[in-house]
């Protein structure tokens, strides 16, 4: 088994940092899908209050229960935060999707115990493996 398909099976809720309410941005449909198969998505966009039905977090401080998994829409300048509050709040992974890539925070991540995927869709890795 894979690092990626291990980390899949063993999340179930997946906090999504910059999702958007609007169906048409990649961060929704991405998060529709993989709740369509089974995962508690939690959205976390400070500028919206709901999405996919979910009550959406200002950041990831804010939510009141433990998640597997960050996913991050966000631009790469801005991932160092997140990864922060990511080991701040005990996740156990952190995905930063497609074009996202910050070398720095990803190793911050991976020294405090957390798995790192860099630069890879959820959904396309979900899919290709079959899950």
């Amino acid at each position: 088994m894979s690092d990626i398909e291990r980390l899949l099976r063993e999340t179930t809720t997946i906090a999504v940092v910059g999702i958007s309410p609007d169906p048409f941005r990649p961060s929704h449909g991405v998060s529709q899908y993989m709740r369509d198969h089974g995962y508690r998505i939690v959205p976390v966009n400070p500028n919206a209050t709901e999405v996919l039905g979910e009550t959406c977090y200002p950041d990831l401080d804010s939510i009141p229960f433990s998640i597997d998994m960050v996913n991050i829409f966000r631009r790469s300048d801005q991932v160092g935060p997140i990864v922060d509050a990511a080991i701040r709040t005990g996740a156990k992974s952190v995905w930063m999707q497609e074009d996202v890539v910050n070398q720095d925070a990803a190793s911050k991540a991976m020294a405090a115990g957390l798995d790192v995927v860099m630069d890879r869709c959820l959904l396309k890795e979900h899919h290709r493996l079959g899950l």
